[in-house]
């Protein structure tokens, strides 16, 4: 049973867009390995940009920095 996980920050993806997100995923699994859209798994977790960092600094500071 694969089970695959997305992170995104939270900043207003449709619930259409993440529809998508789990069926290209599903897709996918199934396309490459061969796997069982029945049994695959999506999971969607959306963060915080205060709780996401990169380079030592969160996302909120990049965007707010323009990075």
């Amino acid at each position: 049973m694969p089970y695959v996980n997305i992170k995104i920050t939270k900043e207003g993806a449709t619930s259409e867009q993440k529809a998508q997100l789990i069926r290209g995923a599903t897709d996918l699994l199934v396309e490459i390995l061969g796997k069982n859209p029945a049994t695959t798994v999506v999971v969607i977790d959306e963060l915080d940009t205060d709780n996401w960092g990169v380079a030592g600094e969160t996302i909120t500071l990049r965007r707010q920095k323009g990075n």
